[in-house]
């Protein structure tokens, strides 16, 4: 559809951010650690960007908040470094233990007790195929990945679960912010191919929290005449979460920044809605609803 405003009546431009978009529990927990602990002393370091979010990465890098990347953690030396919520595999906590560097771990309460359950599976089965349905190279998806040594195998969808070996057991688990819809789609795959007399077993390992924005989403997409998706360019929530807004509505834009947004989109008595990932900051959201208003419509 062509981006031309829609005619509308001659009242202002209705605004309303969605109330269930923003950081989840375990984002909103990491960034309180780590603003806690820079009250403590200026000197922290994050494995990786806190959140997919440039902005606020940026915001708490003023603080004394600085990321480094694996290699870097390994030439560090009694510091002190933050575990962000999408938790690591084994071998950061090892690293950590050697080089005398006090971890602040803020994994987050269901990607560790995923972490727990994948690592008693594998512990106590070896022999299984260990399954995660996530996304190849996430942070998250590598430490869970850390808890078989390496072994379990990734799937990104659907088509990638032909690749099992149906006539081998199976455990599957899931990335805590994947689809539910994709998830149950694969059960009944795997289901319908695996050999006679062969186990497969399945833990819905989805966060609720993450899963409900789907839905939510979707009715807050329809009932606004054009929205405005904030989120962070790497956030693989955002893209999943912005694609589904579209479906709803197309006229749905994806922003990173306020001074993204087009005042063309935009006329007189339009309903417009301010919504993002769970990575995108509620303070972003309200500097875009901001924005909007020093437009002269």
């Amino acid at each position: 559809m062509a981006d031309e405003p829609i005619d509308a009546s001659s009242e202002r431009v209705n605004i309303e951010i969605d109330t269930s978009s923003g950081f989840c529990f375990g984002v909103t927990t990491a960034i309180q650690k780590a603003e806690e602990q820079l009250k403590e002393s200026k000197q922290l370091y994050c494995l990786g960007d806190i959140v997919h979010n440039g902005q606020e990465c940026e915001r708490l890098n003023r603080m004394g908040l600085h990321t480094i990347t694996h290699a870097e953690m390994a030439g560090l030396h009694q510091a002190r470094v933050l575990l962000r919520a999408h938790g690591e595999p084994p071998e950061t906590y090892a690293l950590a233990a050697r080089n005398n560097i006090e971890i602040i771990d803020a994994t987050c309460p269901v990607v560790l007790q995923l972490q727990k359950r994948i690592r008693r599976e594998y512990e106590k089965n070896i022999d299984a195929q260990i399954v995660i349905f996530g996304k190849s190279g996430h942070a998250e998806v590598l430490g869970l990945v850390g808890q078989t040594d390496g072994r379990a195998l990734v799937i990104e969808n659907l088509e990638e679960a032909s690749r099992l070996d149906f006539t081998h057991p199976i455990r599957l688990f899931s990335q805590t912010t994947k689809s539910l819809e994709e998830f149950w789609q694969i059960v009944s795959y795997i289901k319908s191919h695996i050999s006679e007399g062969v186990s497969f077993e399945y833990h819905d390992s989805i966060c609720r929290q993450v899963a409900h924005r789907m839905e939510n989403i979707r009715q807050f997409a329809a009932a606004h005449d054009v929205v405005f998706f904030v989120a962070g360019q790497k956030s693989s929530n955002g893209k999943v979460l912005f694609e589904e807004c579209r479906k709803t509505n197309v006229r749905t834009y994806l922003i990173t920044h306020p001074d993204e947004i087009n005042p063309t989109l935009l006329s007189p008595g339009l309903s417009v809605g301010i919504c993002g990932a769970t990575s995108t900051p509620k303070w972003l959201m309200e500097n875009c609803k901001k924005k909007i208003e020093t437009f002269a419509l």
